[in-house]
């Protein structure tokens, strides 16, 4: 049986960089920890429930707060000051957090 979420939502003002795959990382609590690399999953704005994109799930690995640093705010495409506030105001005294990394389904560029 397959427990895996098939969805994944982010603030609206985040998806602008999530659609043009600037930001290739979201970092989440536990409860939000279980997804499978490999799979695809659908984008959708949390305020909203607008549809946005597919990504494909890379890696999931568990990260605690006081390690978060400037590689992961580079791929969050914020400063490390602003993704460390914004992470306190999601979850306030977690420690123990998941960076889950992703790409874009959609994302066909030639090189």
């Amino acid at each position: 049986m397959n427990n895996a979420p098939e969805t994944i939502t982010f603030f609206e003002r985040l998806l602008p960089l999530v659609v043009s795959g600037e930001k290739v990382i979201t970092i989440r609590d536990e409860s939000e920890s279980y997804y499978v690399p490999g799979s695809i999953i659908k984008v959708y704005a949390l305020e909203t429930g607008k549809y946005y994109t597919d990504i494909e799930i890379i890696s999931v690995d568990a990260i605690s707060y006081n390690d978060i640093s400037e590689y992961h705010a580079a791929q969050e495409s914020m400063s490390l000051d602003t993704l460390k506030t914004l992470i306190r105001e999601i979850y306030p005294t977690e420690k123990n957090l998941f960076v889950i990394h992703y790409r874009l389904v959609n994302d066909i560029k030639t090189n």
